[in-house]
């Protein structure tokens, strides 16, 4: 039974990052009830105005600035970096994703913060962490990708890596990050006295945390592992298959009784019945004629027949998604997988985000709203400023515009 409650209801977020990495690692804290102060400068987090812009503020946003109060400050200027000081006296979580030493550069670095705020939890994403020679390199997604491994074993051999049109690095991160925050929020409760700590989580780092058995098997048997395009290496069969109807089907058959079924619905009990393919050291030492048979099989039918009846076989199989395909979906419409929101009274789907806690589940309240529409309820309600201090910042620009409420 639900109980209203989140797990992370009562602590308080502040996220000073920008584009993904940092907000997407708000994004989940806020969604399992964290309150998450989102402060920005005066012109905004630039993912506002990224791809699909519509009413002045990307549909991107809207699911990235969900839950979020939106406090914009300059912390560029002295004035900034004091509010912002003080806000963190009363927080739990700092998020941060700026280069490593600007949060030292402004006075905001875990020294300064934690001797004020010694219970705080400092969470800090880079490309390449905060400490090493290549520390203060830039480092974006798409390059880290590159150089945590990712991208070497992904594409066709022989071919420039290809990389997914997403940015899986920041994502990865990001999901590093809430993990590590969660883990610290839990060993502070441990401690006398409730001590926080540093969080530091790199890019590359994340996405070599994906690699498996890549590591041990070059180390241990001198085995670098190439791209292989469609298949995993040393696993048959698990690979694509194109149909009749022009689509894509993923066909898994390589556990050794699931592959006696695959072949024999492809009709080839010959080699469901083969002792040279009945494991699967043997069904890699004869993938070229096992994909052959299963691409000519899948050429003759439509998608439609060869998941119906590799499905009726007991055989993990599934079509290729587009976006279009999941929100037409029965399995992802009754796990829940979307959630409707308002923008200006029309209905936006937006992503849920997992995991699926069965009793306290997270939730979407609002969608990412206007650029500082939270300032008078932040600065006013938390900080004390009067209306007078408030005119004063959006005069100096430290604020920018005043702006209403979402």
């Amino acid at each position: 039974m639900t109980t209203g409650t989140r797990p992370l209801e009562g602590l308080r977020v502040i996220e000073l990052g920008q584009l993904l990495a940092g907000p997407f690692t708000g994004t989940i804290l806020a969604y399992f009830g964290a309150e998450v102060i989102k402060v920005e400068p005066p012109g905004g987090d630039p993912i506002r105005g990224w791809r699909i812009v519509q009413d002045g503020t990307s549909l991107w946003y809207r699911s990235l600035g969900r839950n979020k109060k939106s406090v914009t400050l300059d912390l560029k200027s002295e004035r900034g970096r004091e509010l912002v000081l003080q806000l963190l006296d009363g927080a739990d979580v700092l998020v941060e994703n700026f280069r490593p030493g600007a949060m030292e550069e402004w006075g905001l670095g875990p020294e300064v913060v934690k001797a004020r705020n010694p219970a705080l939890v400092y969470a800090r994403i880079s490309g390449y962490g905060q400490t090493g020679p290549y520390a203060g390199k830039p480092g974006y997604a798409s390059v880290t990708e590159g150089f945590g491994g990712f991208r070497y074993i992904n594409g066709e051999p022989g071919h420039a890596p290809v990389r997914p049109n997403i940015s899986l690095g920041d994502t990865v991160a990001a999901l590093h990050a809430a993990l590590g925050i969660t883990l610290a929020l839990l060993q502070r409760g441990k401690t006398e006295g409730g001590a926080g700590q540093v969080v530091d989580v790199a890019l590359y780092e994340s996405i070599f945390n994906l690699l498996e058995g890549i590591v041990p098997e070059y180390d241990g048997a001198g085995v670098i592992r190439e791209p292989s395009g469609t298949t995993v290496t040393g696993i048959v069969p698990t690979n694509t298959y194109r149909c009749d109807d022009g689509k894509y089907v993923v066909i898994g058959g390589n556990g050794d009784s699931i592959f006696k079924r695959l072949m024999t619905a492809a009709g080839r009990s010959d080699m469901a019945a083969d002792p040279a393919l009945a494991d699967n050291a043997g069904r890699v030492r004869h993938e070229h004629e096992i994909d052959k048979a299963l691409n000519l099989w899948c050429g003759q039918h439509s998608s439609e027949h060869i998941i119906f009846v590799l499905e009726q076989a007991g055989v993990p199989v599934g079509p290729i998604y587009s976006v279009a395909d999941m929100l037409q979906d029965p399995q992802y419409q009754a796990r829940g997988m979307f959630e409707q929101v308002e923008i200006d009274g029309k209905p936006l789907q937006i992503p849920a985000i997992v995991p699926r806690l069965a009793d306290t589940p997270g939730r979407t309240d609002w969608p990412g709203g206007a650029l500082g529409s939270h300032n008078r309820e932040v600065l006013q309600g938390l900080l004390g400023l009067d209306e007078e201090e408030l005119a004063q910042l959006s005069a100096q620009g430290i604020i920018g515009p005043a702006a209403e409420p979402a």
